[in-house]
C-alpha cells in the first residue's frame, strides 16, 4: 500500500509541488514568529530583572534608560551571534 503525503493511502493525499511549497513557507513563517516571540520574551525578562529592583506602577527615567540600553545590547548580541551562526551554516553547506 502506497502512503503519500500526510499518511494518506494511495493517490488521494497527493499534493502538487506548489501546494507543498506554500505549506512549507507557512510553517517557516510560523516558526520565525514563534522564535521572535521567544526572543522578545527572554529579552524582556532579562532586562526587567537587571534594571528594575523595586517594581511599582511606573518605571522611573533611570529604569527606562537601563531597559532601553539593555534591549539594544541584547539585540546587537543576538544579531552578532545569528550572523556568525548563519555564516558557519553556509560554510558547512558549501563543503558538501
Amino acid at each position: 500500500m502506497d502512503m503519500n503525503s500526510f499518511g494518506s493511502p494511495g493517490g488521494a493525499g497527493k499534493m502538487d509541488s506548489a501546494k507543498k511549497g506554500q505549506i512549507m513557507e507557512e510553517v517557516r513563517t510560523q516558526i520565525a514568529l514563534a522564535n521572535a516571540q521567544e526572543l522578545l520574551q527572554k529579552m524582556t525578562d532579562k532586562c526587567f530583572k537587571k534594571c528594575v529592583n523595586k517594581p511599582g506602577t511606573t518605571l522611573d527615567s533611570s529604569e527606562q534608560k537601563c531597559i532601553a540600553m539593555c534591549m539594544d545590547r541584547y539585540m546587537d548580541s543576538w544579531n552578532t551571534v545569528s550572523k556568525a551562526y548563519n555564516a558557519r551554516l553556509q560554510r558547512e553547506h558549501n563543503k558538501h
